[in-house]
Order: structure tokens, then sequence, then C-alpha cells
């Protein structure tokens, strides 16, 4: 791993900490930074830097992996004020949690100076731990070119989507047709269920034939295949993508996404 400089990963939860942790198998001098204590991080704990303006000084590179708009503002700006932090070496921000395109399209000009790539990424947690994420990238070629060696050491397949923001879009869009399938997915195995057809038998099915998605493929390793609607967990960060695509397409008022959105919240544990 030939990367130059110092990488910081803020927000090292379930994505950012094997992202992390990836990074730093592949040679890369990566730091990490959460508002949780060092404690929570296990082996990767003498890697993390509890004070926010210190990881500001260290890290030249990075890669912001909150939930999202409220947190990614609180980080880079309010209450941890990463780009307001006396002596911050900050050069390049990647932004890889998943936020309204038309919020990202206003970075620019509150972060004057720094290189600045959209690379949200999918494949849920399992992805990240095996680091086979798949990125969609946003952002000037050379700055994408400079950065690639850490996208291919975190992930299987990076796809260059044009300009800032590009990435971003793209992502949402995705994930509103990931929407789609995890909540028909789920519905049907409900339905199943109530039928007397076996779940598995169906998942099966599902793989061999037409009705075959990620989400159906991966049931049995997706850590959130089984959880019901929380606003904190997987399938509430799914309603807030299809608020951020409908907000991104500016069609809120849309009926089909309003349904899809109520269909998710509706989502109780699957046994």
């Amino acid at each position: 791993m030939g990367f130059p400089g110092t990488v910081g990963v803020a927000g090292c939860g379930r994505m950012g900490l094997p992202m992390a942790r990836a990074l730093a198998r592949a040679g890369v001098e990566v730091w990490g930074f959460d508002i949780r204590p060092a404690a929570d991080f296990g082996e990767f704990a003498p890697r993390m830097i509890a004070d926010p303006a210190a990881f500001a000084r260290r890290c030249e590179t990075v890669l912001s992996v909150v939930r999202d708009v409220a947190q990614t503002e609180a980080l880079l700006f309010d209450d941890q004020a990463l780009l307001r932090a006396p002596g911050c070496a900050i050069r390049t921000l990647v932004v890889c949690s998943t936020v309204s395109p038309r919020w990202l399209a206003g970075l620019p000009a509150r972060a004057r100076g720094l290189a600045l790539v959209d690379a949200p990424m999918s494949g849920a947690q399992v992805a990240a731990e095996e680091a086979r994420l798949s990125f969609m990238l946003g952002g000037a070629e050379a700055d994408l070119d400079r950065l690639a060696e850490l996208f291919d050491a975190m992930g299987r397949a990076s796809h260059r989507m044009g300009p800032f923001g590009a990435g971003m879009t793209a992502k949402v869009l995705n994930n509103f047709v990931a929407a789609c399938a995890t909540l028909a997915t789920r519905r049907s195995l409900g339905w199943a269920d109530a039928l007397g057809v076996d779940r598995d038998r169906l998942l099966a099915l599902m793989e061999d034939s037409s009705g075959q998605t990620w989400f159906g493929s991966n049931f049995d390793r997706i850590e959130f295949a089984r959880d019901g609607f929380a606003p904190d967990n997987s399938i509430g960060l799914l309603v807030k993508d299809v608020a951020a695509a409908l907000d991104a397409a500016q069609d809120e008022g849309d009926p089909f996404g309003a349904a899809l959105q109520a269909g998710l919240k509706g989502l109780a544990p699957l046994d």
C-alpha cells in the first residue's frame, strides 16, 4: 500500500470501524474518532483519538462515516467542529455517510480549500467486515485517482459516477430500490408463514427465480434482515434514505415513496 499521508475515520460504528480496520490491514496509517469511549473499540482502541481537535490536527484525509446530515453537521461544523479546529491538517474530506444530495451541494462553499469526494457505500456491515464494499464515487478525477488505493482496501468495486455529488445521488437512488426489495421480501416472508410456506424454501426459490434480490440472497448474513423498524437502526436508515431520494428528486409528495416509508416503519421483528 503506497498511499501517502495520514487517514482518519470519523464515526467508528458498525460500518466505520471495520473500514478503519481494513485500512490498517492494508498498511495505511489510520486513526479513528468517535464520541463513544475508546474502550468500545477492542484491538483498535489504541488507534482512537478522543479529542476532535487532536484528530483534525493529526489527519490529512478524513472519511466521515456518521449517520446522517445532523451528525455530519455536528462533526464538521458544530459540536466536534473538525473543520474549525486550530491547526486543522485536513486537506481531503471524503463523505461516506448517506445524506441528501441537495444538502451535499452546499458543502463546497462551506469547506473551501478542501478536496471533496462523496463516497457512500453499499453492502451492509458484513461487506465492511469482509472489505468488499461497493463505493459510489463523486469528485474530481485527480482526487479519485489519488484515493483509489483506499477504496480498493475497503471494497471490491468503485463506481465513478461523475463530479462531486454524483456518487451521493446514485446512492440514494440505489437505496430507494434496495428499500423496495427489503420491504417486499419481508412482506413475502411474513405472508409465507401465514400461508404455510416454508420460509427457507421460499428464499431458495427466490434465489433461482424472478424474485431474486440482494436482500433475499444475503438474508441470513445481513445483520438487520430480521429487525423491526426503529428510528436508530438500519431499517430506520432506509426510511431516511428514501426521504433523501425524494428530496433529491424534489418529489417529496410522491405517493409511492410515502407508502414505501410507511411500510418500512410498519415492519415488526421477524422471528
